[in-house]
């Protein structure tokens, strides 16, 4: 059972709290929703933009929806929030994901 609806609930109290906007696009992701997971990973890295995990989520839907090319700029946008937050298990992870989409 998806926990949508729980999560766009809380959502209305607090529009731009990072965390739950995070948890929404991994749930759109879950049911193959990709544009409204991407809509709403774009909103978690509006809201916090050194929530590294988005950036890495959001590329790994857009290679599931099909355009590598989104997925990399999402990638490399990913490598420098997480440099600048200083997160090396994010930059690790985030690299390993670009690496595996350039061959």
């Amino acid at each position: 059972m998806s926990r949508l609806p729980a999560i766009l609930k809380l959502l209305e109290r607090t529009p731009n709290d990072a965390e739950l906007l995070y948890a929404a696009g991994m749930e759109h992701k879950k049911l193959g929703q990709w544009a409204d997971a991407v809509r709403f990973f774009d909103r978690t890295i509006a809201a916090d933009a050194g929530y590294c995990y988005a950036y890495y989520q959001r590329g790994q839907t857009l290679e599931q929806a099909g355009d590598p090319a989104g997925a990399r700029e999402s990638y490399t946008r990913g490598l420098d929030a997480a440099g600048k937050k200083g997160d090396q298990k994010a930059f690790g992870e985030i690299q390993l994901a670009l690496d595996l989409l350039t061959g």
